[in-house]
């Protein structure tokens, strides 16, 4: 039995050195993280683990997922995302006891994650971010410039109330200006009606002085019959 162990342990060695190199110090933008084990079903070859990573939303069902404990960093293990929460997720692993016997995991056990899907995820995350963060530079320049034009929109009535306030009283002085103007010239138009009226009784007058009587004689009319009317 030990020497079975052995040379199982031999060839996932050899499968985790053709895998390539141990990665690098890992972050939370990277495809590596960190989370512990809360849960073990070796019946169903689940295990639920708990993690506070903050990129754990990019990871999708059926996402390839590999794993090592950090006191045997040599030794992986291979399983698929069968869901998630916003703190755990679930994991499947098909090689369960292979995976018992590599990596050395149970129930509180810490291990350390990679997920190639995981990459490609945040990395067109990231482009979509870049071009949010563009729409975004753009939607807030056309708000600044919506939000000056609201701050300026009292400068802007001020200035029309003046302007037109300006005109209003240059309005009301050529109101006022014609207005003298008529009553200027009904005065004119009055004082000429008068000298008018003047003049014509002073020519009546003078008719009157030099009337020209068509008759000498003055008809009498003594009788209500006309026939007897006489002159005399």
């Amino acid at each position: 039995m030990s020497k079975l162990f052995l040379i199982s342990l031999f060839f996932v060695s050899l499968a985790v050195h053709a895998l390539g190199p141990l990665p690098s110090p890992e972050d939370e933008n990277s495809r590596f993280f960190s989370g512990r084990v809360s849960r073990s079903n070796q019946v169903a070859k689940l295990i639920r683990v708990r993690t506070d990573f903050a990129n754990i939303k990019f990871l999708n069902r059926r996402d390839r997922i590999e794993f090592f404990n950090e006191q045997y960093p040599a030794f992986r293990c291979r399983g698929f995302i069968e869901g998630r929460t916003n703190d755990y997720f679930l994991v499947k692993i098909p090689d369960f006891e292979a995976c018992l016997r590599s990596v050395h995991f149970t129930t509180g056990s810490y291990l350390r994650f990679e997920s190639g899907d995981l990459n490609q995820s945040v990395d067109l995350a990231r482009e979509v971010v870049g071009i949010l963060q563009k729409k975004r530079l753009a939607m807030q320049a056309k708000k600044n410039r919506h939000q000056r034009d609201l701050d300026g929109h009292v400068d802007r009535v001020d200035t029309v109330n003046k302007r037109f306030e300006i005109l209003r009283q240059k309005l009301e002085i050529e109101w006022q200006k014609e207005l003298a103007l008529l009553e200027e010239d009904k005065a004119r138009t009055y004082a000429e009606f008068k000298n008018s009226e003047a003049r014509l009784n002073e020519i009546d007058t003078k008719l009157e002085a030099y009337r020209i009587e068509d008759h000498n004689l003055k008809l009498d009319r003594w009788s209500l019959d006309p026939a007897l009317y006489i002159r005399k």
